[in-house]
This record gives C-alpha cells, structure tokens and sequence, in this order.
C-alpha cells in the first residue's frame, strides 16, 4: 500500500513528461527498490504450467523491463511472473524519438520502439546474478538488419536457455518492417524448428525449457489457421496471444491516433480477446494460452481467461491505473471464484469460448 501511495502522488509528475522518459524514470526506481517476497496470494490463483508454479496468474508483459534491469521488482508488486525483452542478438536504437505516445481520452499508448535493447549480453548478465525466485520469462527477437532473423531467435532461445524459466518468440511486433511476415507459414515453420533445436541442444546444459510462440491480433482467419497448425506440428509449449494492433477503431478521438505503431490498452482488448478465443478453439488443449491485451481491471482479466487463458499479462494500464491494478485485479479474480462457486482459477479457462470465437 505504501508503493501504491507513493505510485499516485509520482503519477501526476510522470504525465506530465513525455512517455518514455517517464518510463525511464519508473525503471531507474524500480531499480533503487529492495527486492522482496511479496504477500502470499489466495491459494486458489496458483496456476501449475510448463512445470512452473504462478502463484497467480497476473503477469507483467514484455516491453516494459525491455533490459532485463528489475525482474525481481516487479515480482514483488505481486506480479504472479515477469516476461522480460524484446532482445535481440546486438544491441540497437530502434526507431528515433518520439515513439510512443499516450492516447489518455481512448486509454491507450501508441508504440513504435523498433526492438530498442541493449542486447543479450547486458540482460544475460543480469539474469545471471539474480537470485532466483518466481517465474521469470524472456522473450526474444531478431536486430532490424539481421540477414537471416530466424538465426536471431535461435541465438536467443540459445543465450537465454539457463537464466529464463520460459522463453517467448516474438514475431508479431508491428514496428520491425517484414517482422510479421515470420508469421506465414513457412517461414514460421522454419523459425520455430530452428529456434526449437536450439532449446534442445541448451537442455542438457540447462533443463527443458518451454518455448512459447507470441502473435499478432491482425492475423486473418487463415493465417491464424496455418500459425496454430504449425504451432502445433512443432510442439511448441504455449502461445501468447496478442501484441499491439496496427489498426486504429473508430472510436479513438485523441489526435495521437494517426501516430504509426502498435496501439495497445482498452481498444486493444475486444480484438486480442476475439483472437485468443479463436486460437484456443484451434490449439484444442494441445497447449495453454496467455492472453494479452487491454487487460485493465479484474473482470478484464476474467473475461481473457474465460476466452481461454489460463495466465494473462498487461502493461498500457498501469500508465493510467497506477501499480494498486495489481492488487485491485488479484482482489477482483478472488471474488470471482467466490462468487462462481469455483475452487481454482484454472477451472475458468475456456469456459466462454464460443461467446468470443463467433
């Protein structure tokens, strides 16, 4: 309660600085925190995946501790895990400022970071030297003039086998040109026996780790067709479902909405919820889902695990909710269980499918 007190009384100092150097801030605080334990949750929120124990299923998403500079932090905000990255294999600048922007009126953020990171070496460094508790992911990506990117991820799955509790493919960034184009078919088919290879020559170093597969919401019908299916001849251990939305709904009235990039926050929610709900309709049980996506309270949380998520993640409304949405969602799912009449909150996931998938 103290962190969210002082979260509020920062708040209005941060909005009133451009986006990412309010980001920069929040991290560079973070950073002077003392890791700790946070309070144990409800005993109903534990999810048991991939032979990972979340003791709740609340997740921060990649693109906030892009370095991996305060994983453990966040872990003690009552995060049930943290997906660190995007990383690449060498570090870059991604695209020139401003590139992200706040959309308060529509709750959203526009972003057009281009996989800015300081690149594996740093953020490997500082997983090394952590002291190992809670689930910590790490979610990896190819440099913007990489000639041959699937190389890229498998350097990733590859440098990142024996610090991350999972691993995350990211092809679905709007903001790297030809990035999603990984996502046809052969070319995903080739990524990902690559990018899996690479996993199994780490494991006996470094124990299985699972690999998880992160899409864009934008996919057409067939193209989620061909993702799942290779996804699934792959054996992939999960997918994450969705990142940013290039497209712009009707209903966005703050000016920065022409801006170029990938919306996230509340608009994004319907179309990323839609998009699990199909995935899930496809994987049929073969995997489990994180949902992502507009995640901004607990009946959002819900609603993306009744959609078929058994985790989910957020990250836009925390700029506008502050770090107490946490707390206020885990509360929220606790109440739901009660009043559902259910004893975990895996007995959820999937329960609303078709309500979503059409």
């Amino acid at each position: 309660m103290i962190l969210e007190l002082a979260g509020a009384l920062a708040r209005p100092f941060l909005t009133a600085l451009d986006a990412e150097t309010a980001h920069r801030l929040t991290i560079a605080a973070l950073k002077r925190m003392p890791a700790h334990d946070p309070a144990p949750d409800d005993p109903r929120l534990e999810v048991e995946l991939f032979g990972l124990n979340f003791p709740n299923p609340l997740g921060m998403a990649a693109g906030f501790d892009k370095n991996a500079e305060v994983p453990d932090q966040l872990l003690s905000l009552g995060f049930g895990f943290a997906e660190v990255g995007t990383l690449t294999p060498l570090p870059q600048a991604g695209n020139p400022r401003p590139r992200v922007f706040r959309l308060p009126a529509d709750a959203a953020l526009i972003n057009r970071f281009g996989f800015n990171n300081e690149g594996h070496a740093p953020a490997h460094a500082r997983l090394a030297a952590r002291r190992r508790r809670g689930v910590v992911g790490v979610n990896v990506g190819a440099n913007k003039d990489a000639t041959d990117r699937a190389a890229d991820y498998a350097a990733g799955v590859s440098a990142f086998a024996d610090v991350a509790d999972y691993l995350a493919i990211n092809v679905s960034s709007p903001n790297t040109p030809g990035l999603r184009d990984l996502q046809q078919r052969d070319a995903l088919d080739d990524l990902l026996a690559r990018a899996l290879a690479a996993r199994d020559a780490a494991t006996p170093r470094c124990g299985r780790k699972p690999v998880l597969l992160k899409i864009a919401p934008d996919v057409t019908e067939s193209g989620l067709d061909d993702i799942v299916r290779v996804a699934r001849d792959r054996r992939v251990d999960g997918m994450i479902v969705s990142n940013t939305t290039v497209n712009r709904p009707h209903s966005l009235v703050e000016p920065a909405a022409k801006e170029a990039g990938g919306l996230s926050g509340a608009p994004l929610f319907e179309p990323s919820t839609r998009a699990l709900a199909m995935t899930y309709a496809r994987v049929e049980r073969q995997f489990p889902l994180i949902g992502v996506g507009g995640v901004d309270s607990a009946d959002a949380a819900w609603t993306k695990i009744e959609a078929g998520a058994s985790l989910v993640q957020l990250y836009s409304a925390l700029v506008f909710e502050g770090i107490g949405l946490v707390r206020r969602i885990k509360t929220g799912l606790v109440r739901r269980l009660d009043k559902e009449g259910l004893r975990t909150i895996a007995e959820a996931t999937g329960r609303r499918v078709s309500d979503w998938a059409g």
